[in-house]
């Protein structure tokens, strides 16, 4: 029984040590897979309600989304040179009209996922730097078609990996919206107040 409890108490003091959980925590590729692979699900389990209950739909798409999308980084990527200029306040509606815009567009763009083939590509990142961002690629395989994702990871400051941007089909999602961030900043004359109220 003593040896029984040392054993007990050995392990809680492992899994209870920074050390062992940080090498417990997943790396760049796993949380992306994690991520995709339960948001398939999700999407697979409640695409029923993309015609009865949309705003259902895309709030379980939405749940799935925060566990490994860090909104917050994915406002900065956009916003770009202009996040300097904005206040916390600013970036954080800005990273809330994000969430919602990002959650239509993903949630819509595999409403018609089907169980296709998910396949994860070999990376070609060379950075031998291990907190250095990671891109992970990979491929819905279909019968007639194809679909590639490349999600962005960064280390936060918990050292968990999140994504901070997306291409979806070739269109890189920061790329796009610093465009029309950029065009927004121009018509209203660079406040930035306007552009979040202006954005769509």
């Amino acid at each position: 029984m003593k040896s029984l409890k040392k054993f007990v108490m050995f392990w809680g003091f492992l899994l209870g040590s920074s050390g062992f959980i940080n090498a417990q925590q997943l790396s760049a590729v796993e949380t992306a897979e994690l991520g995709v692979e339960t948001l398939l699900e999700t999407v697979v389990s409640s695409k029923n309600f993309f015609l009865s209950d949309r705003e259902r739909y895309f709030s379980e798409v939405e749940n799935v989304l925060n566990t490994f999308v860090d909104f917050n980084a994915v406002a900065e990527v956009v916003m770009n040179r202009y996040a300097a200029d904005a206040t916390d306040g600013q970036k954080q509606r800005f990273a809330d009209i994000l969430k919602s815009t990002l959650t239509r567009f993903y949630g819509a763009s595999l409403v018609n996922y089907n169980g296709e083939e998910l396949v994860f590509l070999p990376s070609n990142d060379t950075d031998s730097d291990p907190r250095a961002d990671t891109v992970v690629g990979m491929e819905l395989r279909g019968s007639d078609s194809n679909l590639r994702l490349q999600y962005q990871m960064f280390l936060n400051e918990n050292d968990e990996w999140k994504l901070k941007n997306l291409s979806l089909a070739g269109i890189n999602l920061g790329r796009q919206y610093f465009t029309q961030f950029s065009a927004l900043m121009t018509q209203h004359e660079n406040d930035i107040d306007l552009v979040l109220d202006n954005w769509q």
